[in-house]
């Protein structure tokens, strides 16, 4: 049972009437809950908790891989993966890995889990037919954190203050000797392409750029903040970065490998997200307790929204429909409609509703209702 009592008051939510006018998306939302062990289920058309499911240990990650019926949740101290259908809103599997977890992610059309640990020190490929540990690759060093290469083929691993960063050969598996990165290395994706990695060097404020090809250094990028988030615009074509110190996006070209603005956007900027259409980018902003909602063409910020008292995570929904916002310290999902952000008209968007779901939510997926 859900007592009220779990969660503080959030009077932005809409009253559900306002709430009915408008229909939702055919799909639930899965919440993984840090404290209350459990993922919770949001039905995205009533807007609604439907249930939580009921986890053996803390969740701090759950991933929907598309096309599929399933979600996948991180149990990172328990060393443990589970499998939750989105049908029928129950476990279904779960894994032991006997590895304190730090990561997860999807290869792309593979049906495959890469998990990346801590101790031991090794990159897991877990099969999703059987449900099974098929590859374990060691680690040179302590990881951070680790990014699949759009066509699956290749993994790059990060290694923190030791300012390293290895590529990986995930069809011959082979962990190519670790490459200096900066004096830290902590966050890292794969150009869209694949053929570039970018990774974030907060202690001297630069992103290192390194070849996928050659495993070679290709030019590092001043920025004015502490890297700590990336989000990619949906074409690839710009990549957003925020972190600590400046109220500030910088917007990155990955293709010409410079830097080419650095917008404001609310207070101590940190998780993002990008809508398709409308181009909106959506920051969370901690300390304000708001969303900046900031126009991807013109560089405007076009909205703030109240969200809660600690937003973080956002997603959007597949339809360019709604954003939805994990606010920590209230425990809530907070909506955002799109179609009611009219940038001519005002500057502030209208909370949608905020939907309680459990204690400390940390990660959000989407899935479709099959």
């Amino acid at each position: 049972m859900i007592s009220r009592r779990q969660f503080l008051p959030l009077p932005l939510a809409l009253p559900a009437a306002c709430r009915r006018r408008s229909p939702g998306y055919p799909g639930y939302a899965f919440v993984a809950l840090g404290e209350g062990r459990a993922l919770a289920v949001v039905d995205l058309l009533a807007f609604a908790l439907r249930r939580q499911i009921p986890l053996p240990a803390a969740p701090s990650e759950v991933i929907a891989p598309p096309g599929g019926p399933a979600v996948y949740a991180l149990l990172p101290e328990a060393g443990l993966i589970c499998e939750a259908d989105s049908s029928r809103l129950q476990i279904t599997r779960r894994l032991s890995t006997r590895a304190r977890l730090l990561r997860m992610k999807a290869a792309p059309g593979r049906g495959t889990l890469w998990l990346l640990a801590a101790e031991p020190r090794q990159l897991m490929a877990v099969s999703l037919d059987d449900f099974q540990i098929k590859t374990r690759l060691n680690l040179p060093a302590q990881p951070f954190d680790f990014d699949l290469s759009p066509d699956g083929n290749l993994a790059a691993v990060t290694f923190g203050d030791a300012g390293l960063l290895s590529l990986v050969d995930l069809q011959q598996n082979r962990v190519h000797p670790p490459a200096p990165a900066g004096q830290s290395c902590e966050i890292v994706c794969f150009r869209p392409d694949g053929r570039q990695v970018l990774t974030a060097n907060p202690a001297e404020r630069r992103l290192a750029v390194i070849s996928a090809e050659t495993r070679q250094w290709v030019t590092s990028l001043s920025v004015a903040i502490r890297p700590r988030h990336f989000c990619f615009k949906n074409d690839g074509g710009e990549l957003f970065v925020t972190g600590e110190g400046m109220d500030a996006v910088v917007i990155v070209s990955p293709y010409s490998t410079e830097v080419t603005e650095t917008v404001l956007a609310g207070r101590a900027p940190g998780p993002m997200a990008v809508s398709r259409s409308p181009e909106y980018l959506f920051v969370a902003n901690p300390p304000s307790g708001d969303v900046t909602i900031l126009d991807v063409e013109t560089r405007r910020v076009v909205a703030v929204t109240p969200v809660g008292q600690k937003p973080g995570p956002i997603q959007i929904t597949p339809d360019d429909r709604y954003a939805l916002i994990l606010d920590q310290a209230t425990g809530s999902v907070a909506v955002i409609r799109l179609a009611s952000i009219l940038p001519r008209r005002t500057r502030g968007a209208p909370l949608f509703t905020a939907i309680p779901v459990g204690l400390n939510p940390r990660s959000i997926a989407i899935a479709a209702m099959t």
